[in-house]
């Protein structure tokens, strides 16, 4: 019983959330002449020129690569993904009937702040769906079906051409100005932070892992200053062949040149950095008592 009453707010959120997508568009995106990323992009450019409602133009695109996430990758994730289409849809059709001049936002006062809020929420709803377990169509159902067949491939670029497509056709579409394109772009990038951050956690951090032969005293200064744990292990320099000590400290991006100091005053002390895009379980400072 409880697992059905999580799926059911699952869902209701998923649907919430395309409210909320829609909304975005029809209040900052669309009274603002620019085209935002992804299929939505072109989506978008497609109703400028021919006044067809975005909301048809996502069923008509969404509804084939639907039934592929049906067929090839998974059935909840195939049902939410329905389901934020159709109420996109619903919501972009619906608010198309009404004049929302009067709450619209237009660019009268900042070019920028359109495109700007619409990134955001755009960000915000596509990491939440994600996390849900849905998506919010388009080109997120062909990367699931890209990756579930290649798990190694790399759609990077292909994102990247796909906006960068649409941040050019709005150079000609918005009547050969620069500025449709310049907005397109800060979209694309705010999208793509706040939707990763959501996805990977905003709270970043660094791993160092330090080759040494003074484990004791440089785990003791790294406990005492920076107040974070050491993992030790034991390590061999194949070169030198001289046993060594491995430690592994994971520490605040602010921490960053505090460590480099503790470093300097240890020599022949090799240590590499990594990024940790997410930190669990026990990341936290230890009492500076230790």
């Amino acid at each position: 019983m409880q697992h059905t009453s999580g799926q059911t707010g699952r869902y209701l959120a998923v649907a919430g959330l395309a409210v909320v997508m829609g909304l975005s568009y029809e209040l900052f995106v669309f009274p603002n002449a620019f085209a935002p990323a992804g299929i939505n992009g072109f989506a978008t450019i497609i109703q400028y020129l021919f006044h067809v409602n975005i909301g048809y133009l996502s069923l008509i695109i969404n509804l084939p690569l639907i039934f592929l996430a049906w067929r090839k990758l998974d059935a909840d994730f195939a049902r939410k993904s329905l389901l934020f289409v159709l109420v996109f849809s619903a919501v972009t059709l619906g608010l198309g009937q009404l004049d929302l001049s009067g709450i619209a936002y237009d660019s009268g006062s900042s070019d920028i702040l359109g495109p700007v809020t619409a990134g955001v929420v755009s960000g915000a709803v596509y990491g939440l769906v994600i996390r849900l377990g849905g998506s919010t169509g388009g080109t997120d159902i062909v990367a699931a079906w890209v990756h579930k067949l290649h798990p190694q491939a790399s759609l990077v670029w292909v994102i990247f051409g796909l906006n960068a497509s649409v941040a050019v056709l709005s150079f000609f579409v918005y009547g050969y100005q620069f500025e449709p394109v310049i907005l397109c772009l800060i979209y694309c990038y705010l999208s793509s932070r706040i939707s990763d951050g959501i996805l990977k956690g905003f709270k970043t951090a660094l791993k160092f892992e330090v080759v040494t032969q003074h484990a004791d005293a440089l785990s003791e200064r790294l406990l005492r200053e920076l107040h974070h744990g050491v993992t030790v292990l034991p390590a061999q320099g194949m070169y030198s062949d001289t046993p060594k000590s491995l430690l592994i400290c994971v520490v605040n991006r602010s921490q960053v040149m505090q460590f480099h100091r503790v470093l300097q005053e240890f020599p022949d002390t090799f240590a590499y950095v990594s990024n940790v895009n997410e930190t669990l379980g026990n990341f936290k400072h230890v009492s500076a008592g230790i």
